[in-house]
């Protein structure tokens, strides 16, 4: 089993292609690509962090599809965009866990779907969305992992690679 993260996928949200610039001619097109990408990385075994923001006015019964068409047991952090729905529904819809605030995973590790303050003095690192193409800079950017689609090709990212990251800055 490995495990994934990713955020900000904006599911039929058209105009954050334009907002984001993101490499798509259309909405189905955007949705399509992605779903291929976490089908083709993600395996029906495997763990998937999803760090907010799944997508953009969509009724249930789409959710339930979407969420029922990609791989793997996944991880609900509720990011601004899903707040239209409690954690109960957002499970009714497909999610095996969800979560309305940050958790602690592997006792290093803040997930999250903003990024929350840490510093270097504090014993954990970052792992968020939220940011889209955007990345904290200066003092301290080396504190956070940013898993927005933007930032990782639009494709689920393994926790091997985001502790790799930390590792290489320590």
């Amino acid at each position: 089993m490995t495990t994934w993260f990713i955020s900000d996928t904006h599911f039929n949200h058209k105009n954050i292609i334009a907002y984001q610039n993101r490499p798509f001619a259309s909405v189905q097109e955007m949705n399509t690509t992605m779903i291929e990408n976490w089908n083709r990385t993600v395996s029906r075994k495997d763990e998937v962090f999803f760090l907010g923001d799944l997508s953009f006015k969509q009724n249930k019964d789409a959710l339930r599809e979407l969420i029922a068409s990609l791989n793997g047991y996944k991880i609900l952090l509720i990011g601004n965009h899903d707040r239209r729905y409690s954690p109960e529904v957002w499970m009714e819809l497909g999610f095996d866990e969800v979560y309305k605030y940050p958790i602690i995973y592997k006792d290093f590790f803040i997930l999250s779907h903003k990024p929350l303050y840490i510093n270097e003095n504090m014993p954990y690192r970052c792992v968020h969305g939220h940011l889209h193409s955007n990345v904290i800079q200066g003092e301290g950017s080396r504190l956070y992992y940013n898993v927005s689609v933007e930032r990782i090709n639009y494709t689920p990212v393994d926790f091997e690679t985001i502790q790799d990251y930390f590792l290489e800055n320590e």
